[in-house]
């Protein structure tokens, strides 16, 4: 999805560990952009203004413009990012040009909403088993997210990739029989591991009961005995 940002950067003159550091002392991190038959460029970006594109609703899926100082602008992509181990705070960035003529494979999440008549009516589960697909579309028409209807799925129905509506230029990359959720019946297993309320306890085994037996008979014996 295309939105209005334009984050500045400053190219980086030399590469290494120790400009590396020296960039991310002066409250920026080390980035590359590459893409679109050009030469890559070593860049130096805010920490903050990618962090915030990559954690809203539209991630790694954002297009923005991505301004040179003294040089191009360029809509661009989050591709990569690598993040301390132990703090988590951003420590480089990859980007990809864009170009918007051209089509572009993103993966984008599905959500599955409502309530399945397999669920509420007959007692099954709703298991989620994917939760993006993959497509192809023009890159101002990157959706933040689908959504698909599991309501009136019932016991072994399923919804799969080729069920998601897709519009304008998107085509769909993933297997279209890639399962995006479906409701299962509940294991007997399971459901007899929990006795029904009011019911009464299990009986001993035979053997356990023989042995109880066995047990109290020798101890009345050593009674006797002692007496």
């Amino acid at each position: 999805m295309r939105k209005d940002i334009t984050v500045t950067a400053e190219v980086r003159s030399s590469r290494g560990k120790n400009e590396a550091r020296r960039t991310r002392r002066a409250g920026q991190i080390p980035a590359v952009l590459y893409g679109a038959f050009k030469d890559p460029v070593s860049i130096a970006v805010s920490p903050k203004d990618i962090g915030k594109i990559i954690r809203s609703s539209s991630g790694f899926n954002t297009i923005f413009n991505l301004a040179i100082e003294g040089g191009e602008t360029t809509p661009v992509m989050v591709v990569d990012q690598q993040l301390d181990p132990i703090r988590g705070n951003l420590l480089h960035a990859d980007f990809k040009r864009v170009d918007l003529t051209r089509r572009i494979k993103v993966t984008v999440p599905v959500h599955a909403e409502g309530e399945a008549v397999g669920v509420k009516v007959q007692g099954g589960l709703l298991e989620i088993i994917t939760r993006a697909i993959e497509i192809e579309c023009l890159p101002d028409e990157i959706p933040e997210g689908f959504t698909v209807s599991v309501a009136d799925l019932s016991i072994g129905q399923s919804r799969r990739a080729s069920d998601v509506a897709l519009s304008g230029s998107m085509k769909l990359v993933s297997d279209p029989q890639s399962v995006i959720a479906h409701i299962v019946a509940l294991r007997r297993e399971e459901a007899a591991a929990t006795p029904a309320e009011g019911a009464a306890p299990a009986a001993e085994p035979e053997v356990v009961k023989k042995g109880k037996k066995e047990e109290e008979a020798a101890a009345d014996k050593d009674k006797a005995k002692k007496k």
